[in-house]
Order: structure tokens, then C-alpha cells, then sequence
């Protein structure tokens, strides 16, 4: 596996523990020897690793090592990256990007959750479910 510096590793065994049962948002990039394009991506998730180690953790799982995982979540591109919040994917990016992109589409996830309204309450003077 092309491992990025700073990420941890998961694997079918220990995936539900470090990913589902996370207590913080995990980004888990689905990755392997043979693809290009996660080794472009290598970098990028180092650096988001130490950057975002606050609001996000960033974790990396071998597809060839780890057929289950990669089975349970239908994934078939690599890279692929699924976003887990609270046990469950809540989204899903397939193809190297650089951070700045990254960042922005992982933004909806991983800002505080003092910042996302819930049902009721109000927001720009309206409810949040209207």
C-alpha cells in the first residue's frame, strides 16, 4: 500500500472500531499498490491528516488486503474516498484532487457541528426544516 505519512492504516478486522465507533468525522481513502493516482494523492491526505487533526481523522485501507471492506461499501475505483460520520458513509469522491479541493468538498462534513442547525432551530430568521 501506498502508505501517506501521518495516516493510519485500517484493515477488515479493526475497520468498525477506528472508522465506525470514531468519535470525530474519518475520511478513509480506499487505495493500492498498483494505483497512480493514490500516489499522487499520498501528499495531500498527509498534510490534511495534520491539518484537520481537530475536526477530522484520515485513515487509509489496502483494497487488495482488505477485500470485505471494499465489498460492504461497493467501492470499485481507486482512489476512492468515503467520508463516515456517526458510523454511516456520508460521502463519497473517487480520483486524486489536490487539498484545496479536497478541503472544500469535505467542508459540509467536517465543520463543527456547533455550526449545523438542527430541526427548529432558526436560521437567517427562518426554521431549519422550513
Amino acid at each position: 500500500m501506498i502508505h501517506a505519512q501521518g495516516v493510519a492504516a485500517v484493515t477488515d478486522d479493526d475497520f468498525d472500531d477506528e472508522v465506525l465507533k470514531a468519535g470525530l468525522p474519518v475520511l478513509v481513502e480506499f487505495t493500492a499498490d498498483w494505483c497512480g493516482p493514490c500516489r499522487q494523492l499520498a501528499p495531500v491526505l498527509s498534510a490534511l491528516a495534520a491539518e484537520e487533526a481537530d475536526r477530522l481523522k484520515v485513515v487509509q485501507l489496502d483494497v487488495d488486503t482488505n477485500p470485505q471492506i471494499m465489498a460492504r461499501y461497493g467501492v470499485l475505483s481507486m482512489p476512492t474516498l468515503m467520508v463516515f460520520r456517526g458510523g454511516e458513509p456520508v460521502k463519497s469522491m473517487i480520483g486524486a484532487r489536490p487539498k484545496r479541493r479536497l478541503l472544500q468538498e469535505l467542508e459540509e462534513v467536517i465543520r463543527p457541528l456547533s455550526r449545523r442547525p438542527e430541526n427548529g432551530d432558526v436560521k437567517n430568521g427562518a426554521p431549519a426544516s422550513a
